[in-house]
């Protein structure tokens, strides 16, 4: 089967796409032949070696974390798993990933794919879906009528950020682009703040929120501020920069590491089923071109999600 690997940490022409075994199911696994995985910024430091001590990995490496894909080989132990059944999962970080034609998965981080629109396209699900719904109902522990600021919306997490908040009936004010705003708007936020043109802090003065979800890396004195916006009793989240809590106005602070949970995931699929969670592909790619989305996400050129497909 094809492949792209890495033999050795590197940047993005460390990446080559070459032959190599397709892998067997071991116990509890499965096989996928691939129908598509995501890019996540994760597949570049990992791929760079930046968390080496946390993900640490063997070479040759394949990267990419999300998959869809259809099952073609049970392993003892796999649970109810058929082949030829779709489904779509966030693999662990530090084993052989997805970016490939097949590859093996442990059954029981894999849901059922959504029953409509491309398989493929269900790889822009798992882990920024997860990290999303983490964020918000397990940290955050969002409830209708509350106020909250998510902050970097135009992302694939902030889209999804957006929706889930908006169907929790929360009020949502969203920082996006101006070439991600009509997205955001149309995913529930009753307002958008263009970040380039006023910074945030002042766009919003005067309020504070009881939730302020933070998807972008800020500095020490932008990351107060965004604490500084939280209500009384109040909570700030981070997926990236950890913020100081304020225990004087009993304000937590909370950093998102996202698991992989295939309940939270099936639960996904059934928004997405229900046509209350719309999966959003900003481009679909060869899994060829996938060093150029590497320099690309690292440019700051990369926009919304990129599917590739083998």
């Amino acid at each position: 089967m094809k492949a792209v690997r890495f033999h050795a940490y590197g940047d993005s022409d460390v990446l080559v796409h070459e032959d190599t075994d397709r892998p067997v199911p071991g116990a509890g696994q499965v096989v996928l032949r691939v129908a598509g995985t995501s890019f996540n910024p994760v597949d570049v430091v990992i791929r760079a070696g930046t968390m080496k001590d946390v993900f640490p990995v063997e070479f040759p490496h394949t990267p990419g974390v999300d998959v869809a894909g259809v099952v073609t080989a049970t392993g003892e132990g796999a649970g109810s798993l058929r082949s030829g059944d779709a489904v779509i999962g966030f693999l662990p970080m530090n084993v052989p990933g997805s970016a490939a034609e097949y590859v093996a998965a442990p059954a029981e981080i894999l849901a059922a794919a959504p029953e409509h629109g491309e398989l493929a396209d269900a790889a822009a699900l798992p882990a920024v879906g997860l990290t999303a719904w983490q964020a918000l109902f397990e940290h955050a522990d969002l409830k209708a009528g509350q106020s909250i600021l998510i902050n970097g919306a135009g992302g694939a997490v902030g889209g999804y950020a957006v929706q889930l908040a908006a169907r929790a009936k929360a009020e949502v004010t969203a920082t996006a682009g101006a070439r991600s705003a009509e997205r955001v708007r149309s995913f529930g936020a009753s307002r958008v703040v263009d970040y380039a043109a006023t910074p945030v802090v002042e766009a919003v003065a005067g309020r504070r929120f009881d939730v302020v979800l933070n998807l972008v890396r800020t500095g020490d004195e932008e990351t107060q501020a965004l604490v500084d916006l939280v209500a009384d009793g109040g909570i700030y989240v981070s997926t990236t920069t950890p913020g100081t809590a304020d225990a004087a106005r009993g304000v937590r602070t909370a950093s998102v590491y996202v698991r992989s949970d295939a309940s939270q995931l099936a639960e996904l699929v059934g928004l997405v089923d229900a046509g209350e969670l719309r999966i959003d592909v900003a481009r679909r790619r060869p899994l060829t071109e996938l060093a150029a989305v590497h320099d690309e996400a690292v440019s700051g050129r990369l926009a919304g999600k990129t599917v590739l497909t083998p």
